[in-house]
C-alpha cells in the first residue's frame, strides 16, 4: 500500500538507524512490525494477569520430564 506521512527527519533518521535497514521503507515496515509484536506481548500478558495460567491439582515438573523421557 502507498501511504503519503509527514513524519520529522529525525525520527525517521533515528527508526533506520535502530532498525538497521538501508531504506526508509525497510525501516518502517519493521519498527512497525515489530511496535506490533510488541503490543500483542503486552496485551497477552494483561491477558495472564487478569486470569492466570493454573495447573491440575498433583502436577510436576517431574511427571511432565518422566512422561516425555517414556515417549
Amino acid at each position: 500500500m502507498k501511504v503519503t506521512a509527514i513524519i520529522p527527519d529525525e525520527l525517521i533518521k533515528s527508526t533506520q538507524h535502530l532498525t538497521k535497514q538501508k531504506t526508509i521503507t525497510a525501516a518502517i515496515i519493521k519498527a512497525l512490525d515489530e511496535w506490533g509484536t510488541s503490543k500483542k506481548l503486552a496485551l497477552l500478558n494483561q491477558k495472564i494477569q487478569k486470569n492466570p495460567l493454573k495447573f491440575k491439582k498433583g502436577f510436576s515438573a517431574e511427571t511432565v520430564r518422566l512422561a516425555n523421557r517414556n515417549r
